[in-house]
């Protein structure tokens, strides 16, 4: 089972209702689980998502709006 991992974060200031959204729209349109969410003592989040890699490598493209 090959798993792909995606790093992203999520800076001061960002509510928990976006953060929610961002992580649900991963989850929806890029397939992805989340394996790890830590809120820093500074405010920001950072998260891993994981999904199974598809075969043959091609995967769906989905870009991440916030800074990784």
């Amino acid at each position: 089972m090959d798993l792909e991992y995606q790093r992203l974060y999520l800076p001061p200031g960002t509510d928990r209702r976006t953060a929610q959204t961002v992580l649900t729209l991963h989850a929806e349109f890029g397939d992805w689980e989340l394996e790890r969410l830590r809120l820093l003592p500074d405010g920001s989040r950072r998260a891993v998502l994981r999904r199974h890699r598809r075969p043959g490598g091609a995967g769906t493209a989905f870009p991440s709006y916030l800074p990784t």
